[in-house]
């Protein structure tokens, strides 16, 4: 059974990153880059105006297509721009002869660490014609230098993007194993038949390998119990994130108080806004853990079909719990399960959280896989909250962070 998942693992984590919007991966392609520029360049910031154009030069790049509505959720809805006295650039562009041959979006978010209120922004959307890319660093030094900021996070770098984060003095996210890929495989067959699909067997081979992995996989999961389950005293009930209320900010509040540690804002109009929009046609839900009518932890399940596999993916976004207690967590991870069973999904995922947070669903044999796409890179502007962060235990980081799942 060992040398089933040392095989199979590294082929779902390509087939469960096509699933994420190539959107969320900055990206700078070094296989094409030219000598120098063909004309001379441009920076400026970015404008609404400039949407069809950005499209374009990201389609050459090999991004998913935008939407302008995401744009407007984006730059116009997001409740952290209530809280800045001047108009915060959407992101930079960078034009030759009349036409956009760079761009890097801009996001406004807020952070506590303990009592203090942090003004964050991440990049997203990064794309450079080859031609360019020396270029690049004029848009990465925008986005550092801009005013009234304390935190900088690059979430969804690219190898080559985290070294342009490190030459402007970001470092790696700190929070151990972060990038490894917790995964538990819900229907055996139809991931099994994707698999052998990736591996590209001859077509009189495939048939009978789907059949004999998939018993393999089904067998593994049986004989070593791959899967969360307990018994529970809680209810953990299913919302929309319309339905997100009053009872999500008495646990925000709750938990600031615990101890100081760096936490997104998620407040319920950050936890609205932040999960509103799902992209290429995916369902997010939310499951309120309660105990005498108290909320006291709940998680945000993300599914989502890819195209290109047909494979249908559950994902954890994001997950809170009073004082981090092991029940909750426990009841908030079974309830996952059954939910992306009950949505038809073939693999329910997670990435990032806090040690004792992954322990807790460890505790049930999930798969596990290194991401090496996307990485996760911090600069603070304080130079002495720079060191805070750079312990492990000052961070919550879950894909709730930056772009990640926006």
């Amino acid at each position: 059974m060992v040398s089933i998942e040392k095989r199979f693992v590294a082929a779902v984590v390509k087939m469960t990153k096509g699933c994420r919007d190539a959107r969320f991966c900055l990206q700078e392609d070094v296989s094409a880059r030219s000598s120098a520029a063909t004309a001379p360049v441009r920076l400026r910031e970015a404008l609404f105006s400039d949407f069809n154009a950005v499209m374009e030069l990201q389609r050459s790049c090999g991004l998913a297509r935008d939407s302008f509505e995401r744009w407007e959720h984006l730059w116009q809805r997001n409740p952290a721009l209530g809280q800045l006295q001047f108009e915060r650039p959407i992101g930079w562009v960078l034009e030759a002869e009349g036409r956009l041959v760079g761009y890097v979006g801009n996001i406004s978010l807020l952070y506590r660490y303990g009592e203090r209120a942090l003004t964050a922004v991440t990049g997203c959307g990064f794309a450079v014609e080859p031609a360019y890319r020396a270029m690049s660093l004029c848009l990465v030094a925008a986005f550092y230098r801009q005013r009234s900021v304390d935190l900088y996070l690059t979430t969804t770098a690219a190898e080559t993007v985290g070294r342009i984060a490190r030459t402007f003095k970001s470092d790696p996210l700190p929070q151990a194993d972060y990038e490894t890929l917790l995964f538990w495989v819900l229907q055996p067959y139809p991931f099994a038949r994707a698999v052998v699909k990736k591996i590209k067997l001859k077509p009189t081979l495939s048939h009978m390998s789907g059949m004999l992995a998939s018993l393999a996989i089904g067998a593994d999961k049986i004989l070593r119990k791959r899967w969360p389950r307990c018994s529970t005293c809680f209810v953990v009930s299913e919302i929309s994130v319309n339905d997100i209320g009053d009872d999500f900010q008495a646990l925000w509040m709750e938990k600031l108080n615990e101890r100081p540690q760096l936490l997104a804002d998620r407040s319920p109009a950050a936890l609205r806004w932040h999960f509103e929009i799902t992209a290429n046609g995916g369902t997010t839900r939310v499951l309120c853990c309660y105990k005498n009518r108290e909320l006291l932890g709940y998680a945000v399940v993300r599914s989502e079909q890819n195209q290109a596999n047909g494979l249908r993916l559950s994902s954890i976004a994001d997950m809170l719990a009073k004082r981090d207690d092991p029940a909750i967590l426990r009841a908030l991870w079974v309830a996952a399960y059954e939910h992306a069973k009950h949505v038809g999904s073939h693999v329910l995922g997670v990435k990032g959280f806090p040690y004792g947070i992954r322990q807790v669903c460890s505790q049930w044999k999930p798969y596990l896989t290194e991401d090496s796409v996307c990485h996760f890179y911090y600069k603070a502007a304080d130079p002495m909250l720079h060191k805070t962060l750079s312990d492990s235990m000052a961070w919550y980081a879950t894909p709730f962070d930056g772009d990640t799942t926006l």
